[in-house]
């Protein structure tokens, strides 16, 4: 597979991301409600995976990142609540139906070393994995892709209609399901930190802030579909 020049480091934890995800499926299609309970439900060692092996990468790749101090953080803070209040809002505001069905790690609810273990892990991934693998992606690569190929010579926080409408899509596509259009609405504002601190640690740290709330959430409404 061709990868521009320089890209690796911010395309491949987001691909193995990715590939992992995919790795889901055929595990519900052919396994879901037969044989044992880690073969049936999946999600529950492999995200833990997931988790622990992009997570390497990204520490693998840290140095090619040029992360700088966030900047504008109580703005920063906002823009996760606001992001927030986006992401629940089909069910806070619309009244759509609750979404119960997803990695519930009460299951394990009487072994507490597992019940702690999943929890630990799905933070970690949420609040940590997640915002360094897909902001690297996201904005620190796709973003200037989409205005050079040459990305390295485009500084965070360029502005063209054409990377931050595609960009806002792909992401929205990624979250594509009932997050559709909420993700599409996220990832416009994701791309408008990266404008307005030309950081990308400011973008990874709001993904992060907007994550550990909808964690909390996730957890205070037992919306496990969230995760």
């Amino acid at each position: 597979m061709y990868l521009p020049r320089g890209s690796r480091p911010f395309v491949v934890p987001f691909v193995v991301f990715l590939l992992f995800l995919l790795l889901r499926s055929p595990f519900d299609w052919i396994f879901k409600g037969h044989g044992s309970f880690w073969v049936a439900e999946p999600q529950y060692w492999i995200f833990p995976l997931q988790t622990v092996i992009c997570g390497w990468l990204v520490v693998r790749f840290w140095r090619a990142y040029e992360f700088e101090p966030p900047r504008k953080v109580l703005g920063s803070f906002l823009v996760a609540v606001l992001v927030l209040i986006v992401w629940v809002s089909p069910q806070e505001i619309f009244r759509q139906a609750a979404r119960t069905e997803g990695f519930d790690p009460t299951v394990f609810a009487e072994t507490p070393g597992l019940y702690w273990g999943n929890l630990i892990f799905r933070f970690v991934r949420l609040v940590v994995v997640v915002p360094l693998v897909e902001e690297v992606f996201w904005r620190g690569f796709l973003l200037r892709y989409l205005i050079q190929e040459d990305f390295q010579k485009v500084k965070l926080g360029t502005f063209t209609w054409s990377s931050f409408l595609w960009t806002s899509l792909f992401f929205g596509l990624e979250h594509a399901g009932p997050d559709l259009v909420v993700a599409f609405i996220t990832g416009a504002l994701f791309n408008l930190v990266a404008y307005r601190t030309r950081s990308l640690a400011s973008c990874v740290l709001v993904h992060a802030l907007v994550n550990l709330l909808l964690g909390l959430y996730i957890m205070a409404t037992g919306q496990w579909g969230f995760w």
